[in-house]
């Protein structure tokens, strides 16, 4: 990773001197499995006399012309960075070198398919990748028009941002296999790191749709040929269609651009990429097992989001990332409404409050929280900042704006913003000004208090009634981190929720401004005091909720009879976060689950309760209780499976967080009963991914071992049985088992993406925590090596996903802070992983205290 940051400074330095007209980049992708050939000319404008830096990181620069002139790649090119000097007014430059193929999910990645041998080739290029394919002036601001000219395989897809032209034949003389070349039309104008190449022998289903302004857009839809069996191209192109109508709908511009492909790619470390008119997607969005509705659901959000993308992110993008937050908090925000109100995911905001806010609310709680509208110094800060501030937290205050300003003012704000800036750059203050303009209301003060500030403020009802229980005063007092102090205004929803025939049911509701510390809610006064009073009804407001101690006792006693899904994931969510903050005990907060969560109706609640639960029985119970916590969790969690709903998907998620804290239960025996088939449940099937997860559960209780994952990966020869195997091979609860986990991901550097990622989770996953123990100091000495030699991708997943968080000990955040100490001068990146892992361990600590009391 070192020298190939871009700092701020420089990239403005850049911009300052350099106009950058077109790009005509010639790929050669069939000169072996480690290189290919990569030819870009590069037309444009500069300050005549001035010297600039191109990026291409390369295995290889053959060579390098500019105006004509030759120059020794030697000299220029340090394989990050090419030199320019005396630039003219009017430059072309020439760059032929070869680019390695990556096995990390960054630049162009190459995939070889265990099922059937075939290659596929991908570009992953957010936020600084396009260069490991072409020479590139690699920032957002340099806008460009690109042409594509791939020579490939013949019997190849190949995608790229424009329509696939008809090939021509490329046949050489010596070569081996037919080659046929490509060459696509120039984009339109964009930056590169939106610009893509998908290539190999992709099963791909089409179907087209009509633009608001009457153009037919082509539609594809591909995947491996080992997975189109399981594709459901039917489903995805309703949902787009969908999406197509209600943002040109509600946006009134035409989509932009001239066709839309969207393609399931190989060992994906994002879910999806916004390329232009070629986005790609994860490979888990193709369910060739039974997934949860969690799951389907989140599918069909993503599909928004990437589509919202090539108005807000493509049409119209950031200057600098700084402002990466609105590009992807409007993507979250805009595909939310848009699942809500487009598609038969009706309670979408439902799942946006159990996930995205619930990851806001982490995220702010850390040490290393920061302004939505946060500083990026480098390209390393970008990295680290795709986060839950970025997202969720910024999506969530995008909510808060569009109830300030209304909705309809809202989306009128927008709609200018893309007429006006089509096809350029902006800052926020572009977007604020058609807000304003829109809405009739200063936005300047609001943008200061919510986007340049940090932390999340806390809501509480104060509450009084006389004798009769009739309301005589209603306040709502707002209160702050002490490290974070500002008190910030909110618009909100309060709800008065009673009991009746047994449900929890809102039978009043206001909606105000809340803002200082305390605010007087006169128009509550005179009414009967309710069971239950949910601040932030409806979900409207940033904010941590707490019940008042009435409305706590009501909720507790009958939260599965709270009849609206949104109403009750904010209790299930104060509750949580009460006890996150040693408010209220995990011993408590298991309790409520195991007595609540089997009426759940929603998926992603109930997937994230499962999570929640699981955390709190491991890290946040006092630890002379963990055994036993954790055994009543598992335990409890088998007794549900049992009486859930043949086939619902309550009873598949029960299964499966069953199988994930199985080995500290009392019903192992029950497991390899459901794997070999000895024991059964009505209405669940025993797959092949779920089938993958009891058998990991039952190496992680040392019942089976490397000759059940052998047989098993035999009869699934997949990448998907691969990453699996690797899992569970992890997952061997011994020392050896553990080392050598270990050794294939730190001692030697061949492991794929995503390999690194399985390997590590079934690395951590130790019953016996003791197993981990030896690795604290082995974690910590090996941070520098493996930041300074491996790729961000991968460095990362190794810092955050082998960081020993189960041991949730004094000694763990002795052993953090002490190399934190030691190394201030560590990569700011690398710190901030440590900081935040070191943080969740104190967090757990203080539960622990708290549930000892």
């Amino acid at each position: 990773m070192p020298g190939e940051n871009l700092t701020r400074s420089e990239a403005e330095e850049r911009a300052a001197l350099v106009s950058v007209r077109d790009y005509d980049v010639v790929l050669d992708v069939t000169t072996g499995p480690e290189v290919f050939r990569s030819q870009t000319t590069v037309r444009f404008t500069a300050s005549a006399g001035a010297s600039t830096f191109i990026d291409a990181i390369t295995a290889a620069v053959h060579s390098v012309t500019l105006n004509g002139v030759e120059l020794d790649p030697a000299e220029v090119s340090d394989g990050v960075r090419i030199q320019l000097p005396n630039l003219a007014d009017e430059n072309e430059l020439v760059v032929v070198a070869d680019g390695r193929y990556m096995h990390t999910g960054e630049g162009l990645h190459r995939f070889v398919d265990p099922a059937d041998g075939e290659v596929y080739l991908y570009t992953q290029f957010e936020v600084p990748d396009s260069r490991r394919m072409f020479a590139v002036f690699e920032q957002p601001d340099l806008k460009a028009e690109f042409r594509f000219t791939v020579t490939a395989p013949s019997h190849w897809q190949v995608v790229s941002n424009q329509p696939t032209p008809e090939p021509v034949d490329a046949a050489s003389p010596g070569a081996t296999g037919e080659r046929s070349t490509w060459t696509f039309e120039p984009t339109a104008r964009m930056s590169s790191y939106i610009t893509a190449l998908i290539a190999g022998p992709y099963d791909v289903v089409r179907d087209e749709l009509t633009s608001s302004d009457g153009r037919v857009i082509p539609l594809g839809v591909f995947s491996r040929k080992s997975l189109s069996q399981y594709l459901d191209a039917d489903y995805i192109f309703e949902k787009t269609k969908q999406g197509f109508e209600y943002f040109e709908a509600k946006f009134d511009v035409p989509y932009p651009f001239t066709k839309y492909d969207q393609l399931f790619v190989p060992e994906y470390n994002a879910g999806a990429m916004e390329n232009a008119g070629a986005v790609t997607f994860t490979e888990v969005y193709i369910f060739r097992s039974k997934v949860t509705d969690a799951i389907k659901e989140r599918r069909v959000v993503t599909i928004l989001h990437e589509l919202a993308h090539m108005w807000f992110g493509d049409l119209v993008t950031m200057k600098w990332w700084n402002d990466l937050w609105l590009n992807e908090s409007f993507a979250e925000w805009a595909s939310t409404i848009a699942t809500a109100e487009a598609t038969e995911w009706h309670h979408a905001w439902t799942t946006f409050n159990s996930m995205e806010k619930s990851w806001a609310y982490r995220q702010d709680q850390l040490p290393s929280t920061h302004p939505i509208v946060a500083e990026i110094r480098d390209l390393e800060d970008v990295l680290v900042n795709f986060d839950g501030i970025t997202y969720a937290k910024g999506g969530s205050v995008l909510k808060q704006l569009a109830a300030w300003v209304g909705i309809e003012a809202f989306f009128t704000g927008v709609s200018a913003y893309f007429k006006k800036h089509a096809w350029g750059n902006t800052t926020l203050a572009d977007l604020l000004d058609e807000l304003e303009v829109a809405s009739g209301r200063d936005l300047s003060a609001w943008s200061k208090i919510w986007l340049e500030t940090a932390g999340v403020n806390t809501l509480r009802p104060e509450i009084e009634t006389d004798a009769s229980g009739t309301i005589t005063a209603f306040n709502v007092v707002q209160t702050a981190n002490p490290d974070y102090p500002t008190i910030r205004p909110h618009r909100l929803a309060i709800g008065f929720y009673n009991l009746v025939d047994g449900a929890l049911v809102r039978q009043h509701r206001v909606e105000l401004d809340v803002d200082g510390e305390r605010t007087d809610v006169a128009e509550l006064t005179g009414r009967a005091r309710p069971d239950l009073v949910l601040l932030n009804d409806d979900d409207l407001a940033y904010a941590k909720i707490r019940l008042d101690e009435v409305s706590q006792q009501a909720a507790l006693a009958n939260l599965s009879e709270i009849a609206d899904p949104l109403a009750r994931a904010l209790v299930w969510g104060s509750v949580w976060d009460a006890t996150r903050d040693a408010e209220t005990t995990a011993s408590a907060y298991l309790d409520l689950v195991l007595g609540n969560i089997a009426s759940e109706t929603e998926s992603t609640t109930l997937r994230i309760i499962l999570a929640n639960a699981q955390l709190a029985a491991s890290s946040y119970v006092a630890p002379e209780n963990r055994a036993e916590a954790r055994r009543a969790l598992a335990d409890g969690l088998w007794q549900l499976a049992n009486e859930a709903a043949a086939g619902s998907d309550a009873q598949f998620q029960f299964v499966k967080a069953f199988a994930s804290i199985a080995e500290a239960g009392s019903h192992v025996d029950d497991l390899a009963g459901l794997f070999d088939g000895s024991i059964t449940l009505d209405g669940l099937d025993i797959d092949t991914d779920l089938g993958w997860e009891l058998l990991i559960a039952l190496v992680a209780a040392g019942r089976a071992g490397d000759p059940e994952i052998d047989a098993r990966l035999e009869a699934d020869k997949t990448a998907t049985g691969q990453e699996s195997a690797a899992h569970a091979r992890a997952a061997t609860p011994t020392p050896e088992g553990k080392q050598r986990a270990w050794a294939s991901i730190i001692d030697t550097d061949t492991a794929t993406n995503s390999i690194v990622r399985t390997t590590a989770t079934g690395f951590v996953r130790a019953d016996d925590r003791s197993l981990l123990s030896p690795f604290v100091e082995r974690y910590f000495a090996m941070l520098g090596d493996i930041w300074e030699h491996r790729s961000y991708a991968i460095a990362e997943k190794l810092v955050d996903l082998l960081y020993p968080a189960p041991l949730a000990s004094h000694a763990l955040v002795d052993a953090s802070h002490a190399w934190l100490d030691q190394h201030p001068d560590a990569a700011p990146a690398l710190r901030r992983l440590v900081v935040e892992n070191v943080a969740g361990v104190e967090r757990a600590l203080a539960a622990q205290a708290r549930d000892a009391q």
